[in-house]
């Protein structure tokens, strides 16, 4: 487990080099769209635009999220990280409808592209900067597991995507094929209303306490089942707050283990439990193997 300052420190560093990145790009596609007129790059800025906008929501979000528990929030702010992810799945669907509705409309009215060399290199910068970008946001998320960075880096991902079919689209069109360009739009579109759709399912899974995958919940079965003294699992409860898995369970303990034993024992299985997945919040219940629990594990 990482201090809790340090996981700050990572946190901002991939929010400010989110934000940082999407500035600059808006800035050399708006240069490169006004030079050259493509649907594509102008689909591609209006996608840094909205980055931009959800990567601003996303600073603010980890910022709240960062604060420590306090009077009316004894849980914390973890789900600031969710909210953040909701608006970045709107923001990034509203920006694929319109640039569905200007790819079609340039379907219908077709216009020359010019200047298409300024927008092959704008966009080949752009690919190098997006790249790099994710090299750090995949740093982050691998020590720290945030859920808004991830979701950062998910549409960043669909940005380089994105990027690509643009350099594509605009190297077709340099061969004599411009109408391909709004054709390479509205698939663009397309990708990015999936990836909306990822962010925000990912987003809703956490803020309705969805239950962590199947296999994550086995691992913690076998390691509380694997400490000595413990009889029994069962009434195992997951989710996730944040960056903070929560995991309640029940413990089939002995009758008559004296109450400091069933305290070590208990003390073993969170131990167990934090090594498994560390900044866990971990409930643990004690039942007298009486009750008929021995060897239950659910």
């Amino acid at each position: 487990m990482i201090p809790n300052a340090e996981h700050g420190r990572l946190l901002r560093l991939a929010t400010y080099a989110s934000v940082g990145t999407a500035a600059v790009l808006i800035l050399v596609k708006l240069g490169a769209w006004l030079l050259t007129g493509s649907v594509s790059v102008m689909a591609s800025l209006l996608d840094s635009l909205m980055d931009a906008a959800a990567s601003l929501v996303n600073l603010f979000a980890v910022r709240c999220s960062l604060r420590p528990p306090d009077i009316d929030h004894r849980f914390g702010h973890g789900k600031a990280e969710a909210l953040a992810g909701l608006g970045q799945s709107a923001f990034i669907a509203g920006s694929a409808v319109f640039l569905s509705l200007h790819a079609v409309e340039r379907l219908l009215n077709p216009e020359p592209l010019t200047q298409v060399g300024v927008g092959i290199a704008v966009m080949g910068f752009a690919i190098v900067a997006t790249l790099a970008l994710l090299a750090v946001q995949r740093h982050v998320i691998r020590r720290t597991q945030s859920t808004a960075i991830r979701a950062d880096a998910l549409h960043y991902a669909t940005d380089l995507a994105a990027n690509t079919a643009t350099l594509v689209a605009l190297v077709l069109a340099s061969w004599g094929w411009p109408a391909l360009d709004p054709l390479f739009a509205l698939g663009i579109a397309a990708y990015i209303l999936y990836s909306a759709y990822q962010i925000a399912r990912d987003a809703v899974n956490l803020l309705m306490d969805r239950e962590m995958d199947p296999q994550a919940r086995e691992a913690i079965l076998r390691a509380a089942a694997a400490v000595p003294g413990v009889l029994g699992v069962h009434g195992l409860r997951t989710r996730r707050s944040g960056p903070t898995p929560v995991i309640q369970l029940h413990l089939a303990l002995a009758d008559g283990l004296p109450l400091i034993e069933a305290h070590r024992v208990s003390l073993a299985v969170e131990a167990a439990l934090l090594d498994l997945m560390p900044g866990a919040d971990v409930i643990i219940h004690q039942d007298p193997v009486s009750l008929g629990l021995e060897g239950e594990v659910t």
